[in-house]
């Protein structure tokens, strides 16, 4: 048989150390975009909290330097430096290399996050430089390492009567396209970290701008929750539960909200499980459980009315915390959580305790019934109105809206919809449209804002039906990605203070009712341009004020400027050619980061208290360059 041309043992590589890592990055920390530049700090500061956990450390400080360094500071044990059977110390065998800590065993550890002993092995590979200072034993023991490879060897210094690990890297420009560290995407998560372990002191500062923050919670999750809402009315003083088994501890904060929303987050060993998993299925099961029991027993509603699971957290903030010795995550982003048994153990502990602060607190319980059942009643209310949602499904043609412009492409990968501030505007894109692939729905007005809106009203707005009926997928429970009619959603408003507000009320009602279509890249926000700079023959279209300046040098000063403040000021070949054709177009994709801080967001902007939302005006207003008045 004739040997394959080309492929012989000579081509199957070796990657010995940390090469690995350099050469294939997204396999250990997901990009080497921002999230992942981002993700490097995160991984040493999780072996701090893990010092953290195990009762070994107070206080983490983190300083980002002027040379794009990151420096990474505990009060714990510090990294053993003794040495191991290989021949090398403990603090070269966990810099240098993959699956090297002390977190298999769970006797230096109970419970840990991190990447399970590669994180720092991780970290060094794709670094242009690691220094590590180590302070125990009564010395300073120090190593260095340039992109992975050892470069100042493993040394002992002066003595001292500290104790912890300084880890301080720079990343690679080599492997990530962004090497500057965002001060604030980072001090969400070390606030919450704070907020998870209470009594912990975590100090942020940027020597860049002399920023300097400091996070220590001595009530823990509880004042997690109050600061989730602080731009709401809570109904009471938030509920706390602390038990722990042979193989769990359960940690829960939860207050009820005159809101419409549930804002539940959870957490395992600290890591934030964004797609929840067995510990949110055991405690909605309880919590809805608890209250059925307890408005049963107390005779708030008849025998025949059932308190549903979405009843019984509408309007709910919850923190849900547990620390158990094997984690077992499902998929490599750790976002959700498998393990089966932690479902039974979460509930139990759960609905006995608090179905127990239920009778013993009767006053505070019939306030949360109280609510229940009216978010019970709505929906109850609301029936008749999601079933004219979940029938369109078998008359789709017929009840798709009438203002709706659809595309005849069925294949829903290759369709687009746009949303369109008003009839003139959605005149104009329906004739600049490609007709084979986009659909135009106008939105006449302002959308209603759902942040203030329980589902029955919701259900009644004629604007909003209109696009739940256009999107095809449902709503709420009903709702099911695989029957999406457009793989692209795309906002189109004007370029002014109205338009601002009216993408803001759409996008509130996405975060709330179709988070699923932003997690999965499907909704965006067309950009039209603000300005048509004309100069003779020569046209610009500019879409930013910095532009605008480089534009009229570019052209000369004797350059026409018009300011566009509708989209219905542009024709319709304008229209297309700026802001619908694929080929020229630019649109922004809606991501969310971090959901706490998106929740908190668009609470304090759309919800009901005025106090927060003017204090966050008068912080931001400075910032604001251009406004319509």
């Amino acid at each position: 048989m004739a040997e394959e041309s080309g492929y012989t043992s000579k081509e199957i590589q070796v990657l010995t150390g940390l090469e690995g890592v350099r050469k294939r990055p997204g396999m250990y920390i997901g990009d080497t975009s921002k999230r992942g530049l981002h993700h490097l700090v995160y991984e040493i500061v999780d072996n701090s909290i893990d010092e953290a956990l195990a009762g070994h450390c107070k206080n983490i400080e983190i300083e980002l330097r002027k040379d794009g360094s990151a420096w990474i500071k505990d009060d714990g044990r510090g990294i053993p430096v003794d040495k191991h059977p290989t021949g090398k110390s403990g603090l070269e065998l966990v810099a240098s290399s993959l699956h090297a800590g002390g977190k298999f065993d769970k006797n230096a550890y109970k419970v840990s996050g991190g990447l399970h002993g590669v994180g720092m092995g991780v970290v060094n590979g794709l670094s242009e430089w690691m220094i590590i200072e180590v302070r125990r034993d009564g010395k300073v023991h120090t190593i260095g390492y340039a992109r992975g490879k050892l470069k100042d060897p493993f040394k002992i210094g002066a003595p001292t009567n500290e104790r912890g690990t300084t880890v301080a890297f720079k990343p690679d420009s080599q492997i990530f396209q962004i090497t500057e560290f965002d001060y604030d995407y980072l001090r969400e998560r070390m606030m919450e970290l704070a907020f998870l372990n209470k009594g912990l002191r975590i100090a942020l500062s940027d020597e860049r701008d002399g920023k300097k923050e400091e996070f220590r919670y001595d009530g823990g999750i509880v004042e997690f929750v109050k600061h989730i809402n602080e731009a709401r009315n809570g109904l009471h003083e938030p509920y706390y539960l602390n038990k722990k088994t042979d193989h769990v501890e359960v940690e829960i904060a939860l207050q009820y909200t005159d809101g419409y929303s549930d804002s539940i987050y959870s957490f395992v060993n600290d890591i934030k499980t964004i797609e929840g998993g067995t510990h949110v299925i055991g405690f909605r099961t309880a919590l809805t459980r608890a209250v059925n029991d307890y408005t049963k027993f107390a005779k708030l509603i008849k025998e025949e009315h059932k308190i549903s699971g979405d009843d019984a957290i509408e309007g709910l903030t919850a923190i849900i915390s547990v620390k158990i010795p094997e984690p077992q995550f499902e998929g490599q982003t750790k976002t959700k959580l498998g393990n089966s048994e932690i479902r039974g153990a979460v509930d139990s502990l759960f609905y006995e305790a608090f179905k127990t602060y239920c009778e013993e607190h009767p006053h505070i319980a019939k306030t949360i019934a109280s609510k229940i059942i009216n978010s019970m009643e709505a929906r109850e209310a609301a029936q008749k109105a999601k079933d004219l949602i979940r029938r369109k499904n078998v008359f789709e043609s017929s009840v798709l809206p009438g203002k709706l412009a659809d595309c005849s492409e069925e294949d829903p990968a290759k369709c687009e919809i746009y949303f369109v501030e008003g009839d003139s505007a959605g005149g104009s894109s329906k004739q600049a449209r490609d007709r084979r692939y986009q659909a135009i729905l106008p939105l006449r007005g302002k959308i209603l804002n759902v942040e203030k809106a329980p589902t029955h009203k919701i259900i009644d707005s004629e604007a909003i039906r209109n696009i739940v009926l256009s999107l095809g997928a449902g709503f709420k429970e009903d709702f099911d990605m695989k029957k999406l009619r457009y793989h692209k959603i795309i906002i189109m408003t004007d370029a002014d203070v109205d338009g601002s507000h009216i993408r803001t009320l759409i996008l509130t009602l996405f975060y709330r009712y179709f988070k699923d279509l932003i997690d999965k890249g499907h909704l965006y926000i067309a950009q039209p341009p603000l300005y048509r700079v004309a100069k003779g023959k020569a046209v610009r279209y500019v879409y930013t004020d910095a532009q605008l300046d480089e534009t009229v040098k570019a052209l000369g000063g004797e350059a026409g400027i018009q300011r566009y403040k509708g989209l219905g000021e542009m024709n319709p070949d304008q229209l297309w050619e700026t802001t619908m054709n694929p080929e020229t177009r630019t649109l922004k994709k809606v991501t969310v980061e971090d959901a706490i801080l998106a929740d908190e967001l668009f609470t304090l902007l759309m919800g009901d208290l005025v106090e927060p939302r003017r204090a966050f005006i008068e912080l931001h207003g400075g910032g604001v360059k251009n406004l319509d008045i």
